[in-house]
């Protein structure tokens, strides 16, 4: 077997990937193996900016936020005959493993790879938390911090004035940044992809939060769910007669150094990975499931749908309106 292991970071960044990057350079020279480091993605492997480890700081870069070795969307990778390039540039260099971290699109690249006889593990770097076969995803605890500690500064100057906020959060196609966060903040009002409200029927939410006494209301909102957030924030106030202000939180979410749950998560799940490797297995995606770092199939994982929470908002929504 081949004691070269590549590592790359792609797709949208998220807090802990650095931490990743470095405790996989730490464990395989730990166990005898030669790290390299592919910059910039997948892209990275058809330009061949591929570097030994050894080269780079990586006992540096794990408390820092974003990646070091950098990330691309790269989606020429959909296209056979460009995988088989990557594929021939990794096995001319001798390198046979390839630990790649990001979301849905980094994995399925992954899986790709592993088809053309690389031996592929993946790690879940995505704030979204929107990977199936692991409760939370490398970054998702960190931009989880991120909204808390935004909302809950609005809420301060809310109750100040009596205001309403409409705020919204990222998370793609997955809820769990907006459910969690309401969780968090007490968000009165929750709109997420499986549980869209009107204008209209937010607002006599909002009027009844008020007539309780309430002096602020604060409405979290996936993304990709309202047209327009300011838009949807003026026509609430119109309906309302209550001074509606709107915030979309941003990519703040994806930047700060990661929390120490994210550092704690990623160094096992990277040490796991070498270990895996170190046994001669492949194809596979580590995840944390039921308290254990655990390993699945990454034919498994790519193939299944978008996890949905759909009866925890509804419950949310009920209980925060209390």
């Amino acid at each position: 077997m081949s004691k070269k292991i590549a590592i790359l970071t792609s797709g949208g960044d998220s807090p802990g990937m650095n931490t990743a990057v470095s405790f996989l350079v730490k464990s395989a020279l730990e166990l005898g193996f030669e790290p390299f480091l592919i910059f910039e993605g997948y892209s990275g492997i058809i330009s061949e900016k591929i570097l030994p480890a050894v080269n780079f700081p990586y006992n540096g870069i794990a408390s820092f936020g974003g990646t070091a070795i950098g990330s691309t969307r790269f989606p020429e990778f959909k296209e056979e005959k460009i995988q088989k390039t990557a594929a021939n540039i990794l096995k001319k260099i001798g390198i046979n493993s390839l630990v790649v971290i990001g979301g849905d699109g980094t994995y399925k690249g992954g899986h790709k790879l592993h088809l053309q006889g690389i031996n592929v593990i993946a790690l879940p770097g995505t704030i979204d938390n929107d990977i199936e076969f692991t409760d939370y995803t490398i970054g998702f605890d960190t931009a989880l911090n991120t909204i808390v500690e935004t909302v809950d500064k609005l809420r301060d100057t809310a109750n100040s004035h009596r205001r309403c906020f409409v705020v919204e959060v990222m998370g793609r196609h997955c809820q769990d940044l907006a459910l969690y966060s309401a969780m968090a903040t007490g968000s009165e009002i929750l709109i997420t992809n499986t549980h869209i409200l009107t204008a209209e029927q937010v607002s006599e939410m909002v009027l009844e939060q008020f007539e309780k006494g309430k002096p602020s209301v604060i409405i979290t909102v996936t993304e990709n769910v309202l047209p327009n957030l300011k838009e949807f924030a003026a026509k609430i106030e119109e309906l309302t007669k209550i001074t509606t202000r709107s915030l979309e939180v941003g990519h703040p979410q994806r930047g700060g150094r990661p929390s120490a749950f994210d550092r704690i998560l990623t160094a096992k799940m990277a040490m796991k990975a070498i270990e895996l490797i170190n046994e001669g297995k492949s194809g596979l995606a580590i995840g944390y499931l039921d308290g254990k770092i655990q390993a699945r199939d990454i034919t498994e994982v790519v193939s299944s749908p978008v996890k949905k929470t759909n009866e925890l908002v509804v419950k949310v929504n009920k209980i925060n309106q209390n």
